[in-house]
């Protein structure tokens, strides 16, 4: 390992001090650094080392930023948490050391996880494509939300949904826009993805676990809402109009991730939502 991509989320107190920390641990051991200082607001960085590492140093907002870049560059990911949740960065910073030093040495596992690849198509052109680790969401603006969506899945009718929006979602991204929604939660290894209503018009739209292998259409139909939208995991926005069409299928890239193994997802489930009753409870 020659250099190392470090992605700073300047939002968290916390993070300089690590970000000095890291960049002399790696220092110390020959590997030189660049910091990226990420401000929330999502474009594409240009960066043009080659990298061998990316460490994420924030939130899982900024996990989605440096995976979206480094996926195709077949970068893989160190994610250290410094938001609430951390779903995705399951590296406490206490813990940043020990298992940065078990990557350098070849002991720590990477995980891969899918991405979801979405092509944004008008006039039957496309106009722009995007990759996303958590989700993909099509939606109405303003205040009149409701909008009219024709949705098939490798060329079957799923009819007409009548919704705010909806979403779609990898297993990663499954616990969260989508699971607030009513969707369901995925393991990561799962080979799926989800599509939920968001506040369907009909109580019978219902979430949907699709094969990852298939292709879904969303085309925007004629409808009240002034604008539709589509968001990728929440930080790149394109606006729609009507008859453009969104084709969403699994990107042939993946995200290498240290720290992500199913007993860590299934511990911060645990811990994150409680299912002891609360997420300070402790069993006696």
């Amino acid at each position: 390992m020659k250099k190392a991509l470090i992605v700073l989320s300047v939002e968290k107190p916390n993070a300089k001090k690590i970000c000095k920390e890291i960049e002399f641990f790696l220092s110390a051991r020959g590997i030189g650094s660049f910091v990226y200082k990420y401000d929330g607001i999502s474009h594409s960085p240009e960066l043009n080392e080659d990298y061998d590492l990316a460490i994420s140093l924030g939130g899982d907002g900024t996990v989605l930023f440096t995976a979206r870049y480094s996926a195709p560059r077949n970068i893989p990911v160190f994610p250290i948490n410094l938001g609430r949740f951390g779903f995705i960065a399951n590296i406490e910073p206490k813990e940043w050391e020990g298992e940065l030093l078990r990557l350098l040495n070849g002991k720590e596992d990477l995980h891969e996880r899918m991405l979801l690849s979405a092509s944004i198509r008008r006039e039957n052109k496309e106009i722009v494509k995007y990759e996303a680790l958590n989700d993909i969401v099509v939606s109405g603006s303003g205040i009149a939300k409701l909008i009219n969506l024709d949705i098939s899945f490798n060329g079957i009718s799923f009819g007409i949904f009548r919704a705010d929006g909806v979403i779609v979602s990898t297993p990663t991204g499954s616990t969260a826009y989508s699971a607030a929604s009513g969707g369901p939660i995925l393991d990561p290894d799962v080979s799926a993805f989800v599509l939920t209503p968001i506040s369907p018009f009909s109580l019978s739209n219902r979430p949907l676990v699709l094969p990852s292998s298939g292709q879904m259409k969303i085309k925007v139909l004629p409808t009240r809402a002034k604008d539709t939208i589509v968001s990728i995991d929440g930080q790149e926005m394109v606006s729609l109009q009507e008859d453009d069409e969104i084709i969403i299928s699994e990107s042939p890239n993946k995200v290498k991730m240290a720290g992500c193994s199913p007993d860590n997802f299934y511990k911060a489930l645990r811990s994150k939502l409680g299912w002891s009753g609360s997420s300070s409870s402790k069993l006696t």
